[in-house]
């Protein structure tokens, strides 16, 4: 296998790493980065498959949280509740994600879709930050999370189906809109990616076993290490962050971002 691959492989890890977890689009991020670098290798496959190493980073980081509510199920209400709310977050995008992917992989899985996504989605964020800053927030932790909280985080997921829009920034925007504090909708949106996205890889994974070589196995290890060490380097980077600021940063980088892929494509100077 040509060493080229290997790089593009290396270099979409990271992205996928860096992106994950920052409301600015993993899935969106991968398909320009694709797109640009011609990596056609295993397609889905490759990019569902990597996401996998950002969550392990999820799973590293909180390793004693998840380890408490492994011993503690069933056995204390707080956790119970915890992965109560977990589990009825998770239900709204997988029953849509299960009706409409093929659908929605079809028709917006392109450049400019996401371009779109990228933009509209940072003025949104932009107005949930605006009106965030008016308001004190109803809910400070993730313990006091009740169930109808998390339904509605479970129901701003369901945009995350949309590429461009952000799983993350989905989860925590929504979270926020409804009275969420900015660290807490953050920490909640890592947790529920764990399931979310455990879940996905592995309804992928079984859809394209047959598809898989041993080629295609040496490029997803590259991706799939590099996208768990720059995730954990996200991961703690933007917790430190969002304790003393907000996501207006994140905000503006979606519209200069999508705008350049539009104004390229517009102009014609790349081919998306």
């Amino acid at each position: 296998m040509e060493i080229i691959l290997f790089i593009k492989a290396l270099i979409l890890g990271i992205v996928e790493g860096l992106t994950e977890f920052l409301p600015v689009s993993s899935t969106g991020h991968l398909i320009v980065a694709g797109n640009l670098l011609n990596f056609e290798s295993t397609g889905e496959v490759f990019d569902i498959t990597i996401q996998l190493g950002a969550i392990l980073a999820i799973i590293f980081e909180y390793k004693h949280r998840f380890a408490h509510i492994i011993t503690h199920i069933g056995k204390e209400p707080a956790t119970n509740r915890f992965v109560l709310n977990l589990a009825i977050a998770f239900i709204p995008a997988a029953v849509v994600g299960l009706i409409f992917s093929n659908q929605i992989k079809h028709y917006l899985f392109n450049p400019i879709s996401v371009a779109t996504a990228l933009i509209i989605g940072g003025f949104l964020i932009l107005w949930i930050e605006r009106r965030q800053s008016r308001r004190e927030p109803k809910i400070k932790t993730v313990e006091q999370m009740r169930p109808i909280d998390a339904l509605v985080v479970g129901l701003a997921q369901i945009l995350a189906l949309i590429p461009g829009t952000s799983r993350s920034g989905s989860t925590i925007m929504g979270g926020m809109l409804w009275g969420i504090e900015r660290k807490t909708a953050t920490e909640f949106s890592f947790f529920l990616a764990v399931p979310v996205m455990i879940a996905a890889t592995g309804y992928d994974m079984l859809k394209h076993i047959h598809e898989f070589t041993r080629d295609d196995l040496l490029l997803i290890a590259v991706g799939f290490i590099a996208a768990f060490i720059s995730a954990l380097i996200a991961v703690k980077a933007l917790l430190r962050f969002v304790s003393h600021k907000n996501y207006i940063p994140f905000a503006w980088y979606r519209i200069i971002f999508g705008g350049i892929i539009i104004l390229t494509w517009l102009t014609g100077w790349v081919k998306w």
